[in-house]
């Protein structure tokens, strides 16, 4: 596993573990007492480390490389997964990925940005970062769940969209706004998840919802901490201030109104407990989708549109 900077007592923990494992399995010796005593230590070193994150680490943590993405918690949460492909206009783009699916029994679509776990599914994925085709591919899919009356369930994860010229030339600003528009006028619920990086407007595309999930050590801000860094100070060296003025953790955004629950994880972070924090997200999932199920098509883009228009106002 990947020990971020401010993780490296528990590497030491760690290393002394194993140590002590092989010298019993090559020596015979009972250490059940000193592997208890390291894994005490461990569990405390994990509670003092992960106390009181700063936005910072928070960032670093939001994108370790084992943290689960949206295809761990497609096979994690749903079954009978039927994948979509294709803008129906110019091609596929595995930045995201959307289906039909069952969970816990009901019909829903599923679209998410998917990051990839290694090398080759990184580059296939291209990193999450969407070009406008998978925008266009979003919408269709949507649309499609519109279309048969099934909630829509999105999973943000990315840097953001696509910078290269080709995703320009193929109109990547009006394909972020047209999904953003279909979200806020979509006539089913639309329940988003922050489960990792929530990066400017190729988040917002698939985020706009009756409600919005973030999990408690994701980020999601108007632009990454090193980018804000190199405009306001032309140096990345300052993404650590950055990230404290941008209020990028879960909790200012839900202090803010921009988020409206907060899914825990364990001390250690998702990235450490998979399982246990997809399962924590499936919890509260199933209780949104229920609060939601019994209003209209008309009271489902009311309540929606009003949510981000609410954010606009400012209080007299």
């Amino acid at each position: 596993m990947q020990y971020l900077d401010f993780e490296q007592n528990l590497l030491e923990i760690d290393n002394r573990i194993e140590e002590v494992k092989v010298s019993s399995s090559l020596r015979g010796v009972n250490v059940a007492d000193e592997l208890e005593r390291l894994m005490q230590k461990k569990e405390k070193t994990l509670q003092q480390v992960y106390k009181d994150l700063t936005p910072w680490q928070k960032t670093l943590v939001a994108r370790h490389e084992s943290r689960p993405h949206t295809s761990d918690y497609i096979t994690a949460l749903f079954t009978d997964f039927c994948p979509l492909s294709g803008d129906r206009s110019f091609g596929e783009d595995k930045a995201i990925i959307g289906g039909f699916a069952r969970f816990n029994g009901r019909t829903v679509m599923v679209i998410g940005h998917e990051k990839g776990h290694d090398t080759e599914t990184r580059l296939a994925h291209n990193f999450g970062m969407a070009k406008p085709e998978g925008y266009r591919k979003a919408i269709r899919l949507m649309k499609l769940a519109e279309q048969f009356g099934v909630p829509v369930i999105t999973l943000v994860d990315t840097a953001g969209a696509f910078p290269g010229m080709e995703g320009e030339e193929r109109g990547q600003g009006q394909a972020i706004a047209q999904s953003i528009e279909t979200c806020l006028n979509l006539q089913v619920p639309l329940i988003a998840g922050i489960i990792g990086e929530g990066g400017s407007g190729g988040a917002i595309a698939l985020a706009a919802g009756n409600v919005v999930l973030m999990l408690e050590n994701a980020i999601y801000s108007v632009i990454s901490p090193e980018g804000c860094a190199s405009i306001l100070w032309k140096d990345f060296k300052f993404a650590n201030k950055a990230a404290e003025i941008l209020h990028i953790t879960a909790a200012d955004l839900l202090k803010l109104g921009i988020i409206d629950e907060i899914v825990p994880e364990k001390i250690g972070g998702a990235h450490r407990f998979p399982k246990e924090t997809m399962e924590a997200y499936g919890i509260v999932l199933q209780k949104y989708l229920e609060q939601l199920q019994g209003l209209s098509a008309e009271e489902l883009v009311h309540q929606r549109q009003e949510k981000f228009l609410s954010m606009t106002r400012l209080e007299k």
